[in-house]
C-alpha cells in the first residue's frame, strides 16, 4: 500500500488491563496517529495504561459496547478520517490485520470490509462454541431475510467514514456489530469480507464467557434482524 488514507482506530474497552497494551504496541504505525479507546468505565488502570501506550482516551460513561463505539466515533470526527477501523480490547483480534482490511478496502473500492474469523483465521478454541453457533444463525436469518450472505459478525472491520455516519448508528450494546452489517445491505453499500486471524483473548469475555451474557447478546442480536427486517418489509 502506498499512500496510508486518514484512519481512525476505535477501541472500546471495559477493564482491559492485561490486555489493551498487547493490542495497542501491534498496531502497525501508519495507523497509530488516531488511535481511540473508548473506555466504558474500567477500574482497572486501562485507561491509563492506555494512555502511556499513546492512544487518545475517551470516557464512554454510558454503558454498552455500542455506547463506547459511538462515543469513539463522536471525538474522532473532529479529526475528519477517511476511513474507520474497529476492533477488541482484548487481543482477540490481531492488530497487524489492519492492512489486510484497508487493502481490500481500497483496492475494490468497498465501503465497509468484515474481517471473518470463520473464513479460515480462527485458531481452534478461540471462538467458543455458543459464538458459532450465534454467528451462523444471525447471518443465516440475515441471508434469508436480505439476501446478503455475510459469514461473521466480527468486531474487527473497516468502513469509510461517509459510509458509516450515513448508517446513522444507534444500538449501545450487543446489537451494535449486526445494525452496522444489516444498515449497510439497506443502504446500498458496497461491502466485502475479508479471512482474518483471531485468537483465545485475554480474559474472560463479558459476552459470550458468561450464560447470561450470552442470553442477552442472543436475543438483542436476533431483535436487531428483526426489526431492520420489519423496516425493510
Amino acid at each position: 500500500m502506498n499512500e496510508t488514507p486518514r484512519v481512525a482506530v476505535i477501541i472500546p474497552a471495559l477493564n482491559e488491563a492485561a490486555s489493551i497494551a498487547n493490542v495497542l504496541t501491534h498496531i502497525p504505525q501508519r495507523y497509530r496517529t488516531y488511535v481511540i479507546v473508548a473506555d466504558n468505565g474500567s477500574i482497572d488502570g486501562t485507561p491509563e495504561i492506555a494512555k502511556k501506550e499513546g492512544a487518545i482516551v475517551v470516557p464512554a460513561p454510558q454503558q454498552g459496547y455500542g455506547a463506547a463505539c459511538l462515543a469513539g466515533i463522536e471525538h474522532a470526527k473532529k479529526l475528519k478520517p477517511e476511513i474507520y477501523i474497529f476492533l477488541d480490547a482484548d487481543f482477540s483480534d490481531y492488530p497487524e490485520d489492519m492492512d489486510v482490511l484497508v487493502d481490500e478496502l481500497l483496492a475494490k473500492n468497498l465501503d465497509m470490509v468484515i474481517g471473518s474469523r470463520n473464513l479460515g483465521g480462527a485458531e481452534s478454541g478461540s471462538l467458543l462454541p455458543q459464538a458459532r453457533f450465534g454467528n451462523w444463525l444471525a447471518t443465516k436469518l440475515i441471508h434469508l431475510r436480505f439476501g446478503h450472505l455475510y459469514t461473521d459478525l466480527g468486531p474487527f472491520r473497516a468502513i469509510r467514514a461517509q459510509a458509516l455516519y450515513d448508517l446513522d448508528m444507534k444500538d449501545t450494546n450487543f446489537g451494535w456489530t449486526v445494525e452496522m452489517q444489516v444498515k449497510a445491505i439497506k443502504n446500498k453499500l458496497k461491502v466485502g469480507e475479508v479471512s482474518v486471524r483471531y485468537r483465545k483473548r485475554i480474559g474472560v469475555s463479558k459476552i459470550t464467557g458468561t450464560v447470561s451474557g450470552t442470553v442477552k447478546a442472543g436475543i438483542k442480536i436476533l431483535w436487531t434482524i428483526g426489526k431492520y427486517g420489519l423496516l425493510n418489509a
